[in-house]
């Protein structure tokens, strides 16, 4: 089997699918090779993020990526969601194809535009 069934689980029930309105942070990501476009909102408050969606136009692997990813980094300080790395989403994923592991890096590039945006915002 190509995917594990962690990637088949947030594929077919993707958590966190959405749009936040009054986002604090909003981070895009497009891989044109692929075709895969992500987008993460964040809110936080106190520093920690309290809510994450996202919206992902993609394989199964990019959309079970961002779910992951926003799973991982919910009620979580900003510092922390700064941290993670696409290794850990494919791993937390029980691993994915090689030829899709960019997958993983859209969300974790797609978490840091979000949080750069936050902080761009905060310090105006």
């Amino acid at each position: 089997m190509l995917y594990s069934e962690k990637v088949m689980d947030h594929f077919m029930n993707p958590r966190n699918v959405g749009k936040i309105e009054d986002a604090d942070g909003i981070g895009e990501v497009g891989n044109a090779k692929c075709g895969d476009i992500m987008k993460i909102y964040i809110k936080v408050d106190n520093d920690i993020i309290t809510d994450v969606k996202f919206n992902t136009f993609g394989c199964g692997s990019a959309i079970a990526s961002s779910s992951m990813a926003t799973e991982m980094i919910k009620g979580k300080p900003v510092s922390e969601a700064l941290e993670l790395t696409n290794k850990a989403v494919a791993e937390a994923l029980d691993g994915l194809p090689a030829h899709k592991l960019h997958c993983s890096v859209l969300a974790e590039e797609a978490i840091k535009k979000a949080i750069d945006d936050y902080e761009s915002r905060k310090n105006k």
